[in-house]
């Protein structure tokens, strides 16, 4: 399957084990971005994976290109100009105290971009599936175009839209309100990765106390109202996914998922992860994993099933994203997610 994903890859900055913002001085590089996350899962699930970017034409962005590139990433859409590298730095969680992301992503040469830039035509011309993230019109007007224009490429193609909501309150600082922005987006997709925080943020739509429902092993939440009004307000989605994580402490959550295709729910497991070593990356990795799953299996149940196991896997490794083969997912579940050595 050809999958084109779209948005911006980060350089990450993190101090050393979990030290603070304030009291390092060092930190460690690595690469990475909602979108570009999701871009090297579906590579190493052995997918024709495109990624549409831009980077700086500099040494910086030449060491982002190959990061891309070596974990299976088609490259040959992403844009070189401009000088500046968007980055963000990453203070790790721990136990009772929860992690914190500062970003420096203003005039990057990724938020320079307007809805002219790529030839979304040629790009969408041959695939099958795109894939956005709410991050990327967060960033800027231009950002916001080229998302729409490639939305409706991808539906004079007949490509499958796919989002993951993701909103982050960190953005958004161009003087539009996500809900001018939003609503026209989301509207373009078939496939939807939402919670209660990205409709309010995003639709303006708060559900009521009585939208809640209390799951097994998890508090209070109102996925069944979020994935009905996304259907209702949206006709063109198809299937809206809401992951559910209950964090016990930076380090130790339970994550499981619903899917909802307009007439019945279906549940995943519960993964019990006590020893997260990298929180971030996790619904990004199950996005991907997800999508290989549409693909994979005809049944939402083995599609989430597996995506929630490969998610879960995700935070033990160090990074921004998965790098994992479809058969080591797969032995996982046939562990029932002991994590018993491979020898």
């Amino acid at each position: 399957m050809k999958i084109i994903t779209f948005g911006e890859l980060l350089m990450r900055l993190t101090p050393p084990g979990y030290g603070r913002f304030e009291q390092t001085s060092s930190y460690q590089v690595n690469y990475g971005g909602a979108e570009a996350n999701t871009s090297i899962t579906l590579a190493q699930f052995g997918h024709d994976v495109d990624f549409v970017s831009v980077l700086p034409d500099t040494d910086i962005g030449k060491g982002a290109l190959r990061e891309m590139k070596k974990w299976g990433v088609n490259t040959s859409h992403i844009q070189r100009h401009g000088q500046k590298m968007g980055l963000y730095f990453m203070e790790k969680g721990v136990s009772i105290r929860g992690g914190n992301v500062i970003y420096d992503r203003e005039r990057s040469s990724f938020s320079d971009i307007n809805a002219d830039t790529f030839a979304w035509d040629e790009i969408l011309s041959d695939a099958d599936w795109f894939h956005w993230t709410g991050i990327t019109p967060g960033l800027s007007a231009g950002a916001a175009e080229a998302c729409k224009k490639a939305i409706e490429v991808a539906h004079k193609h007949n490509v499958t839209v796919s989002c993951d909501l993701n909103y982050r309150r960190k953005l958004w600082n161009y003087g539009v309100a996500p809900l001018e922005v939003m609503p026209e987006l989301i509207g373009g997709c078939d496939i939807v990765l939402a919670n209660e925080h990205d409709v309010a943020n995003y639709l303006g739509i708060v559900p009521g106390k009585e939208d809640y429902k209390r799951l097994d092993r998890f508090e209070e939440r109102s996925y069944a109202f979020v994935s009905k009004m996304l259907m209702d307000k949206f006709p063109q989605v198809g299937k809206v996914i809401s992951t559910l994580r209950q964090t016990i402490s930076a380090t130790h959550n339970l994550w499981s998922g619903v899917v909802y295709d307009g007439s019945d729910f279906t549940y995943g497991p519960v993964f019990d992860i006590n020893n997260i070593v990298d929180r971030i990356g996790g619904g990004d990795s199950f996005m991907g994993a997800f999508i290989h799953g549409a693909s994979r299996f005809e049944e939402d149940k083995k599609a989430l099933e597996f995506a929630l196991a490969a998610s879960s896997l995700k935070l033990t490794i160090p990074g921004d994203y998965n790098i994992l083969s479809e058969k080591e997912v797969m032995n996982f579940l046939s562990q029932n997610g002991k994590g018993e050595m491979n020898r």
